[in-house]
C-alpha cells in the first residue's frame, strides 16, 4: 500500500511537471537561466512515469505478457512492454532539444530500431538470427555516421579491425543488457548507474552532448523503476526486449561517441570497460561456461539458449534473495564506476593497470564465492 501511495503522489507530480515542461511559457519560467540537464532529467522522468501504465495496458491487449515457467524467476504473468515508456521519455526529451550531433541522432535511430525489433519479439517472437541481423544494421548505421572505436592505427587493416571491434562492442553490450533483464529492477537500475558514471566523465571532459544524453537516460530509468522495482511485492511491468536492447544499444553507442581521454590510451580504454564491467563480465562468464560445459556448441545454440546461469541468478542463490542480488549488483557496478572516475586522476600507467587488476580481482572473488555456494548446494 505504501508503494501505491508514493506512486500516486509521484504520478500527480509527474503529470504537473510534464504539462509545465511541454508548455513554452511555463517551461521558460521554470528553467530560465537554469542548467539544461535539469530540464532533460525532469521531462524524461515525467513522460516515462506517465507512459508506463499505458504501456502496461497495451502489453495486455496485444498479448505481450511474460508467463511464469521453469526458466524464469517471477511467478505471476507480467506485461513486458515497459521499454515503450522508456523510449517515449527519452524521445520527448530529445525532441524538445535540438543540440544533438549527427552521431547521437544515428544512435537514437538505431535505438528506435531496437525498440521496434523488441516490440515484435515480445509480441510474436522472432528468430535469433533475424534479431542479430537487425542489430548489425543498426550498429552499421552508427558506424556510418562516423562513430568508431580507434584502437588500431589508421590503415586499411586497422580500419577493418576498428569496425569489427565497434560492432562487437555495440552488439555485445546490447545483448548483455538484454540478458541482464532477468530480475525486477536489474536492467533499468544498472542502466541508470552506467549512465550516471558516463555523465560524470562527460562533464569532467567537457562533453555536454554526452552528459545531456546520460541525464536523459537516468531520468527515463528512474521514471520506470517505481513500477519495476518495488520495496514489497513483485514488478508490475518488465522492460521487455524493446526496453533492454534499446538501453543497451544507446549506452554502448554513447561509449563509442565519448572522448574518454586525449592523451592516455590506458584511461581511454579502461574507463568504459570499468563502467560496463558487470555486463562484460557476465557475458564472458556465461559464454565460457556454456561452451566449456557443453550446454552450447555453436553460435546459433548460444543465441537461442535460455538459462539461469547469469550473475544475478548465481548471486540470488548465494544471498537467498532476488532483491539482495539486484542491490549487490548495483553496489558492484557503482564501485567499479568509482574506480573509473578515480582512474582519471592517475597519470602513472602502472597505477592505472593496478586499478584494472583490482576490478578483475573483485569479480574473481565473487566468482569463487558463488562457485563455493553452488558446490555446497
Amino acid at each position: 500500500m505504501a508503494d501505491i501511495g508514493i506512486r500516486n503522489v509521484l504520478w500527480t507530480a509527474a503529470l504537473i511537471a510534464a504539462l509545465a515542461l511541454l508548455v513554452e511559457p511555463a517551461r521558460g519560467i521554470l528553467f530560465r537561466g537554469g542548467p539544461d540537464w535539469v530540464y532533460a532529467l525532469a521531462i524524461s522522468f515525467s513522460i516515462t512515469f506517465l507512459a508506463t501504465p499505458a504501456a502496461m495496458r497495451l502489453a495486455v491487449k496485444v498479448g505481450a505478457v511474460d508467463l511464469p515457467d521453469a526458466r524464469k524467476v517471477h511467478d505471476t504473468p507480467t506485461p513486458r512492454l515497459g521499454g515503450l515508456a522508456v523510449f517515449a521519455g527519452v524521445s520527448a526529451a530529445v525532441l524538445t532539444n535540438s543540440g544533438l550531433g549527427y552521431g547521437m541522432v544515428a544512435a537514437l535511430v538505431g535505438g528506435a530500431m531496437m525498440v521496434a525489433l523488441g516490440y515484435f519479439d515480445d509480441v510474436r517472437g522472432l528468430s535469433s538470427t533475424f534479431r542479430l541481423f537487425v542489430q548489425l544494421l543498426a550498429a552499421g548505421l552508427v558506424i556510418a555516421s562516423g562513430k568508431l572505436l580507434t584502437l588500431f592505427p589508421p590503415s586499411m587493416p586497422g580500419l577493418i579491425a576498428n569496425v569489427l571491434v565497434t560492432l562487437l562492442w555495440i552488439i555485445g553490450i546490447t545483448n548483455a543488457m538484454n540478458l541482464f533483464d532477468g530480475m525486477d529492477g536489474l536492467a533499468a537500475g544498472l542502466s541508470c548507474i552506467v549512465a550516471f558514471f558516463m555523465g560524470v566523465v562527460a562533464f569532467q571532459t567537457g562533453q555536454p552532448q554526452l552528459g545531456w544524453m546520460s541525464v536523459v537516460i537516468i531520468g527515463a530509468c528512474l521514471g520506470f523503476l517505481p513500477y519495476n522495482f518495488k520495496t514489497s511485492g513483485r514488478a508490475e511491468v518488465f522492460l521487455g526486449d524493446s526496453g533492454s536492447t534499446f538501453l543497451g544499444f544507446v549506452l554502448a553507442c554513447m561509449a563509442v561517441k565519448g572522448n574518454w581521454s586525449d592523451n592516455n590510451p590506458v584511461i581511454s580504454l579502461s574507463n568504459p570497460i570499468l563502467i560496463f564491467w558487470v555486463l562484460i563480465y557476465d557475458m564472458v562468464h556465461i559464454t565460457v561456461e556454456r561452451f566449456y560445459t557443453g550446454k552450447t556448441h555453436t553460435v546459433r545454440e548460444w543465441l537461442d539458449y535460455v538459462g539461469k546461469d547469469h550473475l544475478h541468478h548465481r548471486m540470488a542463490r548465494v544471498l537467498k534473495s532476488q532483491k539482495k542480488s539486484v542491490l549487490f549488483i548495483y553496489l558492484l557496478s557503482a564501485s567499479l564506476g568509482i574506480s573509473a572516475i578515480a582512474l582519471r586522476s592517475v597519470d602513472d600507467v602502472y597505477v592505472a593497470l593496478l586499478l584494472l587488476l583490482q576490478a578483475v580481482i573483485i569479480v574473481l572473488m565473487i566468482t569463487f564465492l558463488e562457485v563455493a555456494s553452488r558446490h555446497r548446494e
